[in-house]
């Protein structure tokens, strides 16, 4: 029995363990060098090519830009005379990551900015892409994927996907390189992408034991300061530090979150969230109400009138739920369990969890999009 025991334990060491080790993040993944960071940019542009799905004359911006494009080519035409369904203005956004030199390609998004229907199939014509104080810094251009597909006809239509809006992989050429510098000094400060003071304190601990050193102090929820070892400063040295800093591991801490998604129905629960002992009841009233059309025909040779009326019947019902009892839930497996067990809707889930969150009974923070 006692040989039992000590299998048992051995087993349960072992699970939590690859648990553990299930849940280790390296510091890369949550986390980043401060100083580091992309640029983002913004252009304005054409789109040709399109099968008339592109902006009407109600959108003057599009023809005096294409006035304006035409006389850098010499040709003259009244803005008036233009009937174009073949063009659409457009904006691209990009953002550039950092270290990337000139020469370098990245992916550009182009959105519509008129009233055209669907940017399938069109070509995007060479546009600058600057910063925020004006430095242009790329330039884009090339076909458009828009990844749906968008179908008019006799005043039907047939969409699939969202097609005002749409990509160009490696569609933009960098001519000019964004000023981001690596650190050299004797720190470096490595920030957290969601603040959190236990994470900051694990990362602080799991580079003092790679390097058998006090080198890393959080300074706040975010942020944690290191010293750079002397071997590592000298010139080349630094990167070599970063990388074997970025791929430490840590367990980041996870706050306790419930996320609902009113509008489409979504929701997500967090790792730590739990349930006290709660008693839950829930249902509605349901109306139906049926409009069926009549028609009334009056007798022969009697030169009456065909009379159109309405048959409206009304029905309404309780639905029939009983009480359920939760013994209170400590892992996301109970909490789905538990949900489960009341056999409702995504729907009604929320509304339970806005009920246990005022009861007091969701220990967690409740979050509505």
């Amino acid at each position: 029995m006692k040989q039992c025991s000590k299998l048992l334990a051995k087993v349960c060491i072992l699970v939590i363990g690859f648990q553990v080790m299930l849940l280790a993040t390296r510091i890369k993944d949550i986390a980043y060098v401060q100083g580091v960071r992309a640029q983002q940019l913004l252009g304005y542009g054409l789109v040709v090519g399109l099968n008339g799905t592109g902006d009407t004359q109600r959108s003057t911006f599009t023809l005096q830009s294409v006035t304006s494009m035409l006389k850098r080519f010499g040709i003259t035409v009244p803005q008036n005379d233009l009937r174009l369904r073949n063009v659409a203005a457009v904006m691209v956004t990009a953002s550039v990551p950092g270290f990337t030199k000139e020469g370098g390609v990245f992916d550009v998004t182009v959105s519509s900015l008129g009233d055209a229907t669907s940017l399938q199939g069109g070509n995007l014509l060479m546009t600058p892409l600057s910063g925020i104080e004006g430095q242009v810094y790329a330039s884009a251009q090339g076909p458009i994927s828009v990844g749906g597909m968008s179908v008019r006809a006799g005043g039907s239509e047939v969409r699939r996907n969202h097609t005002a809006a749409g990509r160009i992989p490696g569609g933009a050429v960098l001519e000019k390189s964004v000023s981001v510098e690596l650190i050299k000094e004797s720190k470096v400060f490595v920030v957290l992408l969601q603040a959190d003071f236990t994470t900051a304190n694990r990362i602080a601990e799991a580079v003092n034991a790679k390097f058998n050193a006090k080198l890393a102090i959080p300074k706040d929820a975010s942020t944690v300061a290191l010293d750079v070892p002397e071997e590592y400063r000298p010139d080349g040295k630094l990167v070599e530090f970063i990388s074997v800093l970025e791929l430490l591991e840590v367990n980041p801490d996870v706050a306790a979150k419930v996320v609902i998604n009113e509008r489409t129905g979504t929701v997500i629960v967090g790792l730590n969230v739990s349930i006290l002992p709660v008693a839950i009841s829930h249902g509605g009233l349901n109306i139906e109400i049926q409009s069926t059309p009549v028609i009334s025909q009056p007798g022969p040779f009697s030169q009456g009138q065909t009379v159109a009326t309405q048959l409206t019947t009304v029905s309404a019902g309780i639905d029939s739920t009983s009480v359920v009892v939760l013994n209170g839930a400590a892992t996301v497996q109970d909490v789905a369990k538990s949900l489960n067990a009341l056999k409702v809707s995504p729907r009604d889930i929320i509304a339970i969890f806005q009920a246990l969150k005022e009861a007091g009974a969701l220990k967690a923070d409740l979050i509505i999009m």
